[in-house]
């Protein structure tokens, strides 16, 4: 990237009149310079079956060179015509809840040949058309990608010789499986039963492993297709989603992201967060440090809100402050969705940057002060690198297994994943994702685990060398418990990790009034416990916190363990959100990592990196709707909205839902 990218998504096929022109001069006045266009439509560019109509695409592609302004491709193989599902209902997927009903977005079955024919045809159709047009800077594959729930028979098959070819044979399956239990033994392939009923956790685990995989193949499938037309310059993106608690909550149950973003050039995503008094910034923290992790290197937020909700309308001041939010996290490209706001169907109310009288509005004329300042300060801005000494280590089966085996209040993965991870960011310590398949563990001081529930050995037996060798991990309660096909291990738990965790346990319960207790709780305190408690027995661990109880006050329920040159915290139970803040922010003093950041607490963010001349960049954020003063700590520098400078002892002021950007020499 040469600079940095503010864009939309733009549908002419949607406009209620013509108005293509209007809308560039709108575009060009709110410094927009790139347009994602195409991925929702199939049924405008073949509105037949062999019957091709690109003319919306030629138009727009024309239009927009003239304007300067870039365009990403979508392939539109996320939403079917109707004509194929005429023709083939069979490309509907089946699912647990049964066959597909035509409508919605995303209801295809993404292994069916049929649907593949087709879709192979409109990709090459298409990119072919448009590869070489000087508008076109890169191609975005399919939308949100995930495996739909796909559980037909079709899919059934490749499951079936999938797990031939994965564990050879039906004995090692029954007994790695434990399907001896309700006369769940499988004696013969042919027998080999659908999976959409199963009761075994391990093998339905096992089958949303293999969905997963699906997503892997049709997207690679796709990047390949793309990449036989693609010139040099341009690049190939997916727009990755996360967990939908209606916005981007946590790691996504269908795609393997690490895996998944292996053929792309560039890792891309969509994040959607609560706005106005809900807004923290932690949602975009989280969404931009996992894209950035997977390729190591910048990305692309090829969608992000404009106003979308009515409670999400954002207060003034907080477009500007999300824009950079994203750019601080690494990002090259801020785009919302979308450009106007839909007059008919699904979307009507997810409102775009354009109301529905699509003229200007506040929203928009803030855009157009984010616009200018992108452009103004793409060149500090642009390509920031960051090194972090701290990570988070996220797992897709565990997050599976724990869907299985839900905690006692019905508390899932991700919100053990969000406990630590929002301490972390509210402490400013900035920190990347990992997968239980990373093997250079050595370029962190700190490893989180949260509720690392079924893992093979060797990613256990890592962490214990990590640890051994100067590391720290920080675990917490359900980590090392099952293996990665789900069968619980057989030794004292916490299994592999329990001697780096110097502590075991043989109870676990759903407590009920619990709090704690210890050198961790302040006087007058009590701290609560809920969803889940170990019963923790220290061996050689340091006890942080016991259980206030009068039965199960005798067990430890946070340790702190000495391991080889490095340490090791084990998390028994899930504390109030206080208790977990102390907790890590221990273990970040512990490794080393406690630094100017950590003098600011939430409300005030701070995210830096380095950028192409070398220099230090800091973003200071204020996420909430009071004006802050902060004492700057840092070097003398410049602060780059306002050109002025700022030296160190200096009060930096942050008006509501403020942002300040300081560059420093290094």
């Amino acid at each position: 990237m040469k600079q940095l990218l503010y864009g939309v998504a733009y549908y002419d096929e949607y406009m209620p009149y013509e108005r293509l022109d209007e809308d560039i001069r709108m575009m060009k006045e709110a410094g927009i310079n790139v347009v994602r266009i195409a991925e929702s439509t199939w049924s405008t560019h073949e509105p037949q079956n062999g019957v091709f109509d690109f003319s919306s695409v030629d138009r727009v592609l024309d239009a927009m060179h003239a304007a300067g302004i870039h365009v990403i491709v979508g392939t539109p193989t996320y939403a079917v015509p109707t004509w194929m599902v005429k023709e083939h209902p069979d490309v509907l997927a089946v699912t647990p809840r049964g066959p597909g009903k035509y409508g919605a977005r995303q209801i295809m079955d993404i292994t069916n040949p049929t649907y593949l024919f087709f879709a192979e045809r409109i990709i090459r159709k298409l990119i072919s058309r448009v590869a070489k047009h000087p508008a076109v800077i890169g191609y975005q594959t399919d939308n949100e990608t995930k495996h739909y729930d796909t559980a037909g028979a079709n899919v059934q098959l490749k499951f079936v010789k999938y797990m031939r070819d994965t564990y050879g044979s039906l004995d090692v399956i029954n007994k790695r499986f434990g399907l001896d239990y309700w006369s769940n033994r499988i004696n013969s392939w042919e027998d080999f039963p659908s999976v959409v009923g199963t009761i075994n956790g391990s093998l339905g685990a096992e089958f949303a492993k293999f969905q997963r995989l699906l997503v892997n193949e049709f997207l690679a499938w796709q990047v390949a297709l793309v990449n036989e037309y693609k010139q040099p310059g341009q690049f190939v993106t997916q727009n990755f989603d996360f967990e939908w608690r209606g916005y981007s909550f946590g790691v996504q149950p269908s795609v393997d992201h690490f895996a998944a973003a292996a053929p792309f050039d560039i890792a891309g995503v969509d994040i959607y967060h609560p706005s106005q008094d809900k807004l923290t910034g932690a949602e975009i923290a989280f969404g931009g440090d996992m894209t950035r992790s997977l390729k190591h290197g910048n990305y692309l937020v090829l969608e992000t809100q404009a106003q979308a909700f009515p409670d999400w309308t954002p207060f003034p001041g907080q477009l500007r402050q999300l824009a950079f939010s994203h750019l601080a996290s690494g990002a090259n490209m801020v785009a919302y969705w979308h450009w106007h706001s839909i007059h008919n169907s699904f979307e009507t109310y997810w409102k775009g940057l354009l109301s529905h009288d699509l003229g200007p509005n506040p929203v928009y004329n803030e855009a157009k002060t984010v616009g200018a300042d992108f452009q103004r300060l793409s060149p500090e801005l642009v390509n920031l690198r960051k090194t972090n000494k701290a990570a988070v280590l996220v797992s897709n089966e565990a997050l599976t297994a724990m869907e299985w085996f839900k905690l006692p209040d019905g508390k899932l993965y991700n919100d053990v994943v969000r406990a630590v991870y929002d301490e972390l960011y509210k402490l400013n310590v900035e920190c990347d994702f990992i997968s239980p398949l990373t093997t250079d563990l050595e370029r962190y001081n700190l490893i989180v685990v949260p509720a690392l529930y079924a893992a093979p050995e060797e990613c256990l037996l890592r962490l214990n060398d990590f640890a051994q060798a100067g590391g720290h991990v920080v675990y917490t309660f359900k980590s090392g418990f099952a293996d990665e096909t789900v069968q619980v291990r057989q030794s004292l738990q916490p299994a592999i990790i329990q001697e780096a965790c110097g502590v075991s346990y043989h109870l676990f319960i759903a407590p009920d009034a619990v709090s704690l207790r210890g050198p961790l709780v302040a006087e007058g305190e009590a701290p609560a416990v809920s969803s889940w408690m170990e019963l923790l027995t220290p061996d050689t661990a340091e006890v942080l916190a016991r259980y206030e109880h009068k039965q199960w006050g005798e067990y430890a329920a946070i340790t702190r363990n000495r391991y080889g040159a490095g340490t090791v915290t084990y998390i028994g139970c899930l504390p109030d959100a206080g208790t977990m803040r102390k907790v890590l922010a221990g273990a970040v003093q512990e490794a080393g990592l406690w630094g100017s950041e950590q003098e600011y607490a939430f409300p005030i963010i701070v995210r830096a990196g380095i950028n192409e001349a070398g220099k230090r960049i800091r973003y200071f954020f204020n996420y909430s709707g009071d004006e802050q003063n902060i004492a700057y700590g840092y070097e003398d520098g410049a602060e780059l909205l306002s050109g002025a400078s700022v030296r160190s002892g200096y009060s930096l002021k942050l008006a509501a839902w403020g942002v300040a950007i300081v560059a420093t020499q290094l």
